[in-house]
């Protein structure tokens, strides 16, 4: 297959269009990331969300093939902040702006908001990966130039893309979440069976506690209706004004993610009297359930441990999914049987002077989060010895 040497930037997705971004995000070596679909990224920009005047400014390239397709395809963002990354990088802007540099704007690979490993460099599967990353991140380099971005970063890629990134001269970064790994479990209680007794009945005690008087409903596909978005917004807004001053989803997103991807859906939903008190969105991909957004409007010992993350475990044995990965951060997942596990992201520094200190930095980091895994696993493991 012969690619075409020039990158294209589109300031929309829907200016590629759902048929050819899907050809490269589609590939079957994604394992149906439901965050690089076009749908998703799509009802980003439609509901205003990842969008200009949002400080993400829609950038995404394209490579195409000698017959005028879409053959590797980018995400890629302007950005006039660090907001909504989860890859923490204001102390290098703050340092670099005090030195008398400028930081923003600067060029993000991501899914926005989103802090789910996944592919950042879409190759179609007739197309070989290398070549369509090499033109992709050669693009995004040019651009960055153009632009007079402080850099280039790649936030969650994949660990294959991440190393490979290391050897064009980004700089890698590695952090960590709490994932949790279906050991090929039948039941909840199967899984239970494999932490010490101490955590089985912490589990069960925290379990009952939440769910006295209060129903609980695991809705996807046709079951979601505009009631449930409605009541998840008030949700939302409520955790996301409290955690961090401006929520950055629009109840728009909500329902264009409820009419485009309902199947992709699952959001776990609590009830008392009739009235809707909590909820948690997942995002359903071919071997992973994605913890999302939580909220709630009344407090309920427990309720979020139950809704976050055992009702998810519960629903990906009863699916069959390998995994569960609970978003961002929090400790406190480890003694719910979710383990550290490394993610990743990659940064070019246009400036060599900021780039030299910022490369060290993060070797030294990298070291650390290493040594950490290590040790939360070995001493704060919930499973039995053996196990």
């Amino acid at each position: 297959m012969t690619l075409k040497p020039a990158v294209r930037v589109c300031r929309r997705v829907a200016e590629i269009g759902r048929e050819d971004w899907d050809a490269c995000a589609a590939n079957p070596a994604y394992a149906g990331n439901p965050f690089l679909r076009y749908d998703f990224l799509d009802a980003l920009e439609e509901a205003n969300c990842a969008v200009e005047r949002a400080g993400w400014g829609p950038q995404h390239l394209v490579v195409d093939d000698e017959d005028g397709r879409a053959a590797a395809v980018m995400p890629l963002y302007l950005k006039s902040h660090s907001q909504g990354e989860y890859i923490f990088d204001h102390a290098w802007a703050d340092a670099y702006e005090r030195a008398g540099g400028r930081y923003y704007p600067k060029l993000l690979s991501a899914a926005p908001f989103t802090p789910v490993t996944g592919p950042r460099l879409l190759v179609r599967p007739d197309v070989e990966a290398e070549e369509g990353w090499r033109y992709l991140v050669g693009g995004g380099l040019t651009l960055c130039e153009r632009y007079g971005a402080s850099g280039l970063h790649v936030n969650f890629p994949t660990e294959a893309e991440w190393r490979w990134l290391g050897e064009q001269g980004f700089g890698l970064r590695e952090g960590q979440q709490y994932h949790w790994q279906n050991a090929g479990y039948s039941t909840f209680e199967d899984f239970l069976g494999a932490l010490s007794s101490g955590r089985r009945k912490t589990i069960r005690r925290e379990r009952r506690d939440a769910l006295e008087g209060v129903e609980v409903q695991c809705l996807t596909g046709g079951d979601l209706s505009e009631e449930h978005w409605d009541a998840f917004f008030r949700f939302y807004m409520d955790t996301g004004s409290r955690k961090w001053g401006r929520p950055y989803l629009t109840r728009a997103f909500f329902s264009m993610l409820g009419e485009r991807m309902a199947d992709r859906v699952l959001l776990i939903m609590a009830r008392r009297h009739g009235r809707w008190i909590a909820g948690a969105l997942n995002l359903i991909g071919d071997d992973c359930l994605y913890g999302r957004h939580w909220g709630c409007v009344e407090d309920v010992p427990f309720l979020h441990f139950e809704l976050c993350y055992y009702q998810a475990i519960e629903w990906a044995i009863l699916h069959g999914l390998p995994r569960v990965e609970a978003g961002a951060q929090g400790q406190h997942k480890i003694a719910r049987g979710y383990l550290p596990k490394a993610v990743y992201s990659a940064h070019y520094i246009a400036d060599p002077a900021l780039r030299g200190p910022v490369n060290a930095f993060l070797e030294r980091e990298r070291a650390g989060v290493e040594e950490e895994i290590e040790w939360l696993t070995e001493e704060y493991s919930p499973f039995r010895q053996g196990e």
